[in-house]
């Protein structure tokens, strides 16, 4: 290993967030920007602060392995990212992705064949592992990264039982709205603030005789799962996070009338037929509709708006450019009120299966602002981190930079995908069922409610 960053610390700071970054071999410009098309920089660029990690003695020739889903050709970044810590500290970090994670993991586990690490992306499950007693807490130093950098809500999703387990890894924010800027400006209309005026917005653009909301919820075995992030997002609007955190947590009824007024709500959207399915056909085509074509006939002028996360990014066409001037963009869901808006997203947490000193090291440094950065850096579109000491300026995409400035203010209120919190028989079993039976079959909202309630697990 190359060793000749230890002890060394940089003399050049990423956007001012004392994140000690060496450029060794690109100009701060190269760095500090970058083009929607992928990553400016190259991980070998890049020399630590090792001051951190010598706390955990000699790792040189040490090895790590890592499990993940995230695969080809997102897995590359992440490879790429580990290179600093490397060179830092001599350690061989292994990566291993896999289409089959969840299943995979449970079962390397319970064969005693677990890695060194895992990046996990249900809190539910982290809980099912720890449950099995292989989980090992967190490191004192990626919980006090943790502390300084993430919203308290993030470190509760990796703690069970009051233990701190895993540290928050990669975020992405699912309340966006896609628009395109040009369409908007041409016809005179704002970007809306409140609920209230986004619904007066598709009115008027109803009232022109055009469809203003696409949407489409198939997903091959996970159809549904898209109306449960309206729903989720919704919710947090007009019930409230305290609300929302008792009904992801069963301690109201899933048909409690907070969640009917909710899912009546997005009905008002989904189910108007003065409103879809713009280029796509009627209420029902939503059911059948792939969820990755859905927001395409903006693209056409046929369709005004679509609500959908920060990676949908990724599935507008070769040439379209993402940008506040460009061919789309993406506004935030608007709150009820003129408060800030809250923010419904997911992630991942790095879970360890054992203490050794290596372990703790790369978890310590998955949890930095350092490795933020550098990861920023070296991803192309479709990456950010709810860390605070991310420099936004470091992400190549607009849109990542909003979602990363919607998870550092500290204004909003954040909570993860509840379905992802929900028994996967609910939240990934009978709420999709019943929300594609909602849209295709015009099934009644509390018959809904009514179904996923009687499906939660006793115990």
């Amino acid at each position: 290993m190359n060793m000749r960053a230890r002890g060394r610390r940089s003399s050049v700071l990423a956007g001012g967030l004392g994140v000690a970054l060496l450029l060794t071999s690109c100009g701060a410009d190269e760095v500090d920007g970058g083009s929607a098309g992928g990553g400016s920089a190259e991980a070998s660029e890049f020399e630590l602060d090792c001051a951190p990690y010598e706390e955990f003695g000699d790792l040189e020739g040490e090895t790590v392995t890592v499990y993940t889903s995230i695969t080809d050709p997102e897995d590359q970044p992440h490879i790429d990212s580990y290179v600093p810590f490397e060179e830092c500290t001599g350690v061989d970090v292994q990566y291993e992705g896999s289409r089959e994670f969840e299943a995979q993991l449970v079962v390397r586990v319970q064969s005693g064949n677990a890695p060194d690490i895992a990046f996990i992306p249900q809190p539910g499950l982290l809980a099912t592992l720890v449950d099995t007693g292989a989980v090992v807490p967190a490191p004192e130093q990626a919980a006090a990264n943790v502390d300084e950098y993430w919203d308290e809500s993030w470190k509760a999703y990796g703690t069970v039982d009051d233990t701190f387990y895993a540290a928050p890894l990669g975020a992405n924010a699912k309340s966006f709205v896609w628009y395109s800027p040009s369409m908007f400006e041409e016809a005179g209309y704002e970007i809306p603030q409140t609920w209230d005026e986004m619904i007066e917005l598709s009115d008027q653009i109803a009232e022109s005789g055009a469809k203003p909301w696409c949407a489409g919820i198939a997903s091959g075995d996970a159809t549904g799962w898209p109306a449960t992030d309206w729903l989720e997002d919704v919710v947090l609007r007009t019930a409230g996070p305290e609300v929302y955190d008792q009904w992801v947590n069963h301690e109201i009824p899933f048909d409690d009338p907070q969640i009917v007024e909710a899912l009546d709500t997005v009905g008002g959207i989904l189910k108007n037929p003065d409103y879809v399915n713009g280029g796509l056909g009627e209420v029902q085509s939503i059911a059948t509709t792939e969820f990755g074509d859905a927001g395409l006939p903006i693209l056409d002028g046929s369709c005004w708006m679509h609500r959908q996360a920060s990676f949908y990014q990724a599935n507008w066409p070769e040439g379209t450019e993402v940008a506040e001037d460009g061919d789309v963009f993406a506004f935030p869901l608007p709150p009820m009120e003129g408060d800030a808006a809250p923010v419904l997203g997911g992630g991942e947490f790095t879970a360890a299966f054992n203490d050794d000193p290596a372990t703790q090291a790369f978890q310590t440094y998955l949890s930095s602002p350092e490795w933020a950065n550098i990861k920023a850096q070296v991803s192309g579109p479709g990456w950010v981190s709810a860390n605070t000491g991310l420099d936004v300026e470091n992400l190549t995409s607009p849109i990542d930079q909003l979602a990363a400035e919607l998870f550092q203010d500290p204004e909003a209120e954040f909570r993860f995908d509840g379905s992802d919190l929900m028994p996967g028989e609910v939240g990934a079993g009978a709420l999709w069922t019943g929300l594609t039976d909602w849209i295709a079959t015009d099934k009644p909202t509390e018959e809904v409610l009514t179904a996923v309630e009687n499906a939660w697990p006793a115990s």
